[in-house]
């Protein structure tokens, strides 16, 4: 399952419980292609555990399915986005509006479109990517996390940040089939033509048979219900 023996190891970049969808730790490449460095990339969503089908919104299933969903409904829309590394902004972008309310349909098969048949050449990377944070980490190593908030973005290109600090909310700009958050690394800040690194979470939470076990440099799948907390830095 894992292509690499060494992956590199960030923070985790949200708080509270979450769900990855689409993950490395199930298949790769994780969104079924390897564009626009997408080949080891993470995409979160919050859900109601206690509902059949752990949906991500507040309404009912034929509401979803015949009306679509305003943002706010999502029980991740807006929540806070972190840091997951120090490092310098090479790319911030925050003025790529978003629709008001998902529409399964439509964000489906855009998502299918711009995933398969999207051209570097021609094609704006903000249809896909949205609003957009890269901070570069290392050599060669730079952190994406796209579909922000719109009007929500903390940071500017050239500003330095630290583990853990707030630099934008979780949204549903560009090519995004309803609010998350998508995080990944990459070989360049270019994302139309970066190649995907693999990356591992430094420490979270998995519940398991009905406790929360502590991980450390993990990737979870597709099936995880995990968490993250404020650290004792963040709480003072």
């Amino acid at each position: 399952m894992i292509e690499m023996s060494e992956p590199i190891i960030v923070a985790f970049p949200l708080r509270g419980e979450w769900l990855s969808p689409n993950t490395p730790g199930t298949k790769i490449p994780s969104h079924g292609t390897n564009q626009l460095g997408t080949r080891y990339a993470y995409d979160f969503i919050q859900v109601d555990w206690s509902r059949k089908g752990y949906p991500a919104y507040r309404v009912s299933l034929p509401q979803y399915l015949l009306f679509g969903v305003p943002l706010n409904e999502y029980y991740c829309w807006g929540q806070e986005v972190y840091s997951p590394c120090d490092g310098i902004v090479v790319a911030a972008e925050d003025d790529y509006k978003e629709q008001t309310r998902t529409n399964l349909l439509s964000d489906l098969a855009n998502a299918y479109k711009n995933a398969h048949y999207f051209d570097p050449e021609k094609d704006d990377v903000q249809s896909v990517a949205g609003n957009y944070i890269i901070i570069e980490y290392g050599d060669n190593i730079y952190a994406a996390l796209c579909h922000l908030q719109t009007g929500t973005v903390q940071v500017s290109v050239g500003q330095s940040v630290t583990k853990g600090e707030v630099i934008g909310k979780v949204g549903h700009s560009g090519n995004s089939f309803a609010p998350h958050l998508h995080f990944q690394l990459m070989d360049s800040s270019d994302i139309a033509t970066a190649n995907g690194l693999l990356c591992a979470f430094e420490e979270y939470e998995l519940f398991n048979k009905g406790r929360w076990e502590k991980i450390s440099n993990g990737i979870p799948t597709n099936k995880d219900r995990i968490r993250f907390q404020k650290s004792d830095i963040e709480t003072e």
